[in-house]
């Protein structure tokens, strides 16, 4: 029974976090062999500003436009 968990910065659409189930347990599927019925597939979200990378906040690493390293929204 796989369990997958994935924790993203808030911001993903209804549609992309269905992408990322379906994708995810398609990928189990396929690779592992894993049953599709038992396999779980969690998306927790944060806020920008409780994620922190290199000292900073990911809110703030954005708002000064230093995304190079991070997704821009």
């Amino acid at each position: 029974m796989p369990y997958v968990e994935f924790n993203l910065t808030k911001g993903a659409t209804k549609e992309q976090k269905a992408q990322l189930v379906e994708g995810v347990t398609d990928l189990l599927v396929r690779v592992l062999d894993k049953n599709p019925s038992s396999t779980q597939v969690i998306i927790k979200e944060i806020e920008a500003d409780s994620w922190g990378i290199s000292g900073r906040s990911v809110k703030t690493l954005r708002a000064e436009g230093n995304t190079a390293n991070i997704s821009k929204k």
